[in-house]
């Protein structure tokens, strides 16, 4: 199998290609290059002062997921979120495993921080059920590639259980919890972030759980506290406990496939 870490290179590209030029992202070329270069430059010298290889895709994946949802008007968030998300694989780990996904990490940190100058836009990317289908679809193959597509989903029929289940409570409009499902933002976090194979449990019935108190955590933290970013903030409080669900539900440990070229038969 081919390395799926292509793939969502691939995807998030053209998703941020997309909304700079379709959706008007409000991405500056010079803050892209700053979150792109930055996390890369990072990668380098962590790999260097570790002595292992520079592991160039997974710091673009978080370049790019930065470029995606870090919204600032000043170019030193955009390095400082690079160095934090890089440098949390490398500080920030327990069980051979890094315990916090790279991006989530760096924007709930910098959400923090910054005192409002760093934000998360989820409204950037509208709610035109077309675009939410097609990112919804590109994003179910890449995480199928990348062998957690039962954490996306489990996250995804919690949350919209979650959604449904409010709105019948207050007698909302079914089409109120269907337009916040309508929402790249989250699509995005359901598959390209909560579904990180290296910072979920190993075991399906613990991904399955993880996914459950991640939604339910999210819809607490949103619709009870009137937050924003449930999810994100949820996925971060809830990560330091995937050590403990390896441990009630032990799985075999995740290992990004090689890609092994097959031998051509010769001809006689």
């Amino acid at each position: 199998m081919q390395d799926p870490r292509y793939y969502q290179i691939a995807v998030l590209t053209g998703l941020l290609v997309y909304g700079i030029v379709a959706l008007d992202f409000e991405v500056v070329p010079l803050q892209a290059v700053a979150s792109v270069g930055g996390v890369l430059v990072v990668q380098w010298l962590f790999s260097r002062w570790k002595g292992a290889p520079w592991e160039w895709r997974s710091a673009l994946i978080s370049g790019l997921s930065l470029c995606l949802l870090c919204r600032t008007r000043d170019i030193g968030w955009c390095l400082a979120g690079a160095t934090i998300a890089v440098s949390s694989k490398f500080l920030i780990r327990l069980g051979g495993k890094h315990l916090f996904n790279p991006t989530n990490l760096a924007l709930i940190v910098l959400l923090l921080v910054s005192d409002g100058s760093v934000w998360v836009s989820p409204g950037q990317w509208g709610s035109v059920a077309f675009f939410a289908l097609l990112l919804a679809c590109v994003g179910g193959l890449v995480v199928m590639r990348a062998g957690r597509w039962d954490v996306a989903l489990g996250f995804l029929f919690c949350w919209a259980l979650l959604l449904l289940g409010r709105s019948w409570w207050v007698h909302e409009p079914l089409t109120i919890p269907l337009h916040r499902l309508q929402n790249g933002a989250l699509l995005l976090f359901t598959f390209f972030m909560i579904s990180d194979p290296k910072t979920t449990p190993d075991s399906r019935a613990g991904r399955f759980l993880f996914a459950a108190l991640v939604a339910i955590g999210g819809w607490w933290w949103q619709f009870l506290q009137y937050g924003t970013n449930g999810p994100l903030w949820a996925l971060a409080a809830l990560s330091p406990f995937v050590p403990l669900i390896d441990r009630i539900l032990p799985g075999p440990a995740y290992s990004w496939p090689k890609f092994t070229p097959t031998s051509t038969p010769s001809i006689a």
